[in-house]
């Protein structure tokens, strides 16, 4: 079972590992700036990918990836951590990262879509039953009736909705690509590969916003450090090193769609740590998103 699934084990850790890297970038995003958090925490994992390759591997640096694995891995890089993390990070600071999260469920059919497009991928009809499942319980948990004009609306702010959309197609596309650069390479050291390339990315928007001073000032900045750091652990270490090895061992869709439960992991800490309520509409999707990725078990 374990075995036959490994892809969606994989994929539902990412889920779990996201969620607290999501509450970490929020709260540290809010105190020192996007662009700081995001080069910061990049460098941080870099350092914990490196120590676990040499460890591992016996490599400092991944010098046994292909030419192929380099190009297409460092694309997947400018396009995952620059693009699409650059609108998401911005998005926290606007909507907050739960909201954040529900918007980036919309990665799973737009990464279904790349994979049909880019590496002819097929699913099958409990796959497909699973997507339709899991993205129906997540959109009842998003959107929320206005009881006095009894339309469903989204009250965010507009910017923050297209940036969160802009980290989606980010995602959806950088897993993508990362698929097709990746194929048998190690997981790991193809997210060292990744996160190089999101680190040279972040050089050169810093420089051009000439932003060096506040990621000097978010340094030492203790309250802001700590929650980059388990971000760090938990976000460019683990969740996308594991979220590469599930796209190797499942469909694109697939791990998306799984991965895309972040926000209903959310919901839990947010109750403990930011006093959230839990609404009758938010538990029902929550059961019903379940439902929908236990059909991939089966």
């Amino acid at each position: 079972m374990l075995q036959t699934h490994s892809g969606e084990f994989a994929a539902l850790l990412v889920a779990f590992f996201w969620s607290i890297t999501a509450l970490s970038f929020e709260a540290a995003s809010r105190k020192v700036g996007s662009l700081s958090v995001n080069i910061i925490r990049l460098v941080i994992g870099l350092f914990f990918l490196t120590l676990l390759n040499l460890i591992v591997r016996g490599l400092l640096l991944p010098t046994d990836a292909s030419l192929h694995n380099w190009i297409w891995l460092s694309v997947s890089g400018l396009i995952g951590f620059v693009m699409g993390d650059f609108f998401l990070f911005k998005s926290y600071t606007i909507i907050g990262s739960w909201f954040a999260m529900l918007i980036m469920t919309l990665a799973p059919p737009m990464a279904a879509i790349f994979g049909w497009i880019l590496l002819h991928e097929r699913l099958s009809l409990l796959s497909v039953a699973g997507i339709i499942t899991t993205m129906a319980g997540i959109v009842i948990a998003m959107f929320r009736r206005d009881r006095e004009n009894r339309k469903v609306t989204v009250s965010k702010p507009l910017l923050g909705l297209l940036y969160a959309f802009g980290g989606a197609l980010g995602q959806a596309l950088g897993i993508v690509v990362s698929k097709y650069g990746m194929q048998q390479y190690n997981p790991f050291a193809a997210t060292q590969i990744r996160i190089i390339m999101g680190i040279i990315g972040f050089i050169v928007l810093i420089t051009l916003a000439g932003k060096w001073r506040s990621v000097r000032t978010a340094l030492t900045d203790r309250k802001a450090m700590i929650p980059i750091t388990i971000g760090s652990f938990f976000g460019p270490f683990l969740g996308v090193s594991f979220s590469l090895l599930a796209i190797q061992h499942t469909s694109a869709g697939v791990a998306s769609t799984i991965m895309a439960l972040v926000p209903i992991f959310i919901i839990p800490p947010s109750i403990m740590l930011f006093k959230h309520k839990v609404t009758a509409r938010e538990i029902i999707g929550t059961i019903i998103s379940l439902g929908g990725v236990a059909l991939f078990f089966l």
